[in-house]
């Protein structure tokens, strides 16, 4: 199997744990009428789900460095699958939180993980579009694994959804022991090293972007399913058309997102991303009442933000290619607290003011991605002019 296909197969994983990690924004209505907890409550799975990730996800992968990449992979899923297990199987709003635990912890390895992977399985000129390829599997969970999520909950039971996931996951360990081959590991990284990176402005200012981008998304998305059923006043069919109309812009997004690093840089991609973003969410809440104004509204949406993800993980590489995958791993774990941010305060604003707020708080958050976006891109260019300074005065 050639190594494209390869990044493929990662990319199809990363579809599934993407929709184990996405699913209950798209039922959340259904899990919280089940397990008898206002809307903002359920919406802090949300948040737990993240805080795990984010602050697990750096240790773990400190702690698992030098083994072979491969057996990280197989580990981590064998993990997820039980956390699908526990889902279905526990009664109780403790058990699911429990279960979202394991279940961040375990997408947070294999993320970072596949991430490092496909990178290391693509050519240099390509690594632009290995990385939206995996970003592409999560786009994916939102076009197939929600909007389906979502129809099953509907039909039959919001608990069915997980355990179709877990049985996926049995199936993923096969395809990966089968595909993938081994890759050794590296030598570990402290988490104090991992978090030194951070003391430098340039990467300090570089992981702000993320964390303003997707908390501004997460705001809104958190609770995109009440939104459409209540404020723009969809349909069940309605919902899970709108959901699947949002995933396909979201794929498109995230490959013309990788393709634009390749072709147009950094800076026009990832700035006209996040303008185009806050600019389709104030629209959003202009035209909440309307169901044939929001749909196109939605895609615009899903669109903007999801071709950021791939420009944005490249871009931090660049900025310490010698520690990639600790860039990656802090992007990921700044990325899942911008996720808890989010849904914390998208429960606030649901609980303290309205839902149709929800989208001007989200537009405010990545305008500030924006124009962070700008600082760190200066700063950047400031810091590689006098390096190359450095490098000139050395010669002569």
């Amino acid at each position: 199997m050639s190594s494209t296909w390869k990044i493929y197969m990662l990319a199809v994983v990363s579809f599934l744990v993407g929709t184990s990690e996405f699913i209950i924004a798209g039922i959340l209505d259904k899990v919280a009428a089940d397990i008898g907890v206002p809307v903002s409550a359920a919406g802090q799975l949300i948040t737990v789900f993240s805080l795990a990730y984010a602050f697990g996800t750096p240790i773990l992968m400190a702690a698992t460095a030098r083994l072979e990449r491969r057996k990280l992979l197989l580990y981590s899923l064998g993990v997820f699958v039980v956390g699908n297990g526990m889902a279905v199987v526990l009664p109780g709003f403790e058990f699911l939180i429990v279960s979202r635990i394991i279940l961040a912890l375990s997408t947070g390895v294999f993320v970072v993980t596949a991430l490092t992977v496909a990178s290391k399985l693509a050519p240099p000129e390509r690594q632009g579009r290995a990385i939206a390829t995996l970003v592409m599997g999560f786009s994916t969970a939102l076009i197939v694994g929600v909007p389906l999520g979502r129809v099953v909950a509907s039909i039959y039971d919001w608990k069915i959804t997980f355990a179709g996931i877990g049985v996926l996951g049995l199936l993923a360990i096969l395809a990966v022991s089968w595909t993938i081959p081994q890759t050794d590991g590296e030598e570990p990284v402290p988490l104090r090293k991992q978090l030194a990176l951070i003391k430098e402005p340039r990467i300090a200012v570089a992981l702000l972007v993320t964390f303003f981008w997707i908390s501004g998304y997460s705001i809104a998305y958190t609770y995109i399913s009440p939104f459409l059923l209540t404020v723009t006043g969809m349909s069940e069919q309605g919902v899970s058309a709108g959901l699947f109309a949002f995933g396909i812009a979201s794929l498109i997004g995230s490959k013309l997102g990788g393709y634009g690093t390749d072709k147009w840089g950094v800076p026009r991609t990832l700035i006209g991303g996040m303008l185009l973003h806050a600019t389709s969410l104030i629209l959003l809440s202009l035209a909440a009442h309307s169901p044939a104004a929001v749909f196109p509204l939605l895609m615009l949406w899903a669109f903007s933000a999801w071709s950021s993800g791939p420009t944005q993980q490249y871009y931090l590489m660049t900025l310490a290619p010698e520690a990639s995958g600790i860039m990656l791993s802090l992007n990921s774990s700044v990325l899942q607290l911008a996720m808890a941010a989010g849904a914390g305060i998208g429960g606030v604003v649901v609980q303290q003011a309205s839902l149709t707020s929800i989208s001007w708080i989200g537009a405010a958050g990545v305008v500030v991605a924006a124009l962070t976006a700008a600082a760190s891109l200066g700063i950047t260019r400031s810091h590689r002019l006098a390096e190359e300074r450095k490098l000139q005065q050395a010669g002569a």
